[in-house]
C-alpha cells in the first residue's frame, strides 16, 4: 500500500461513501487514513532520490514544525489551544503538502533514472 499510497484513498473513499453515503465524509476519511502511506512513501522517494536515510525524519520535523504553528496560532487567535482540531488541520495540510511531495520525487526520481541510463 506504501508503493502505491492513492489505492487506500480509493478503497477507503468506496467503504466509507458505502457506509454513510456522505461523499464529504468519505473525502475526509479517505485523506486521514491516506496520509500515513503518503508519509512513508514520500520519505522513502525523499531517501532514494537523494541517497540518504534523512526522509523520515525530515519529514516528522516538518509536522512536528506546523503542529507548533498552528498551535501557536490557535493560542493567539483564541487564547487556548484545542489539540484535536490542531492534530485534525496539521493531519490535512499533511495530506495536500504529502501528496505534492509524492508526485514531484516521483517525477524527479524517474528524471534522474533515466538520465542515468543515457
Amino acid at each position: 500500500m506504501s508503493i502505491l499510497p492513492f489505492f487506500p484513498f480509493i478503497i477507503v473513499y468506496w467503504v466509507m461513501y458505502a457506509w454513510k453515503k456522505d461523499k464529504r465524509v468519505a473525502v475526509r476519511k479517505a485523506m486521514d487514513v491516506t496520509t500515513l502511506f503518503l508519509i512513508f512513501s514520500v520519505s522513502a522517494l525523499f531517501n532514494l532520490t537523494f541517497e540518504t536515510n534523512f526522509g523520515f525524519s525530515l519529514t516528522l520535523i516538518f509536522i512536528l514544525i506546523a503542529l507548533g504553528l498552528v498551535g501557536g496560532a490557535q493560542n493567539r487567535l483564541k487564547g487556548k489551544v484545542n489539540g484535536g482540531r490542531m492534530f485534525r488541520a496539521v493531519w490535512r495540510m499533511a495530506f495536500v503538502m504529502m501528496s505534492f511531495g509524492y508526485v514531484l520525487f516521483t517525477i524527479f526520481g524517474l528524471f534522474r533514472y533515466f538520465m542515468k541510463q543515457m
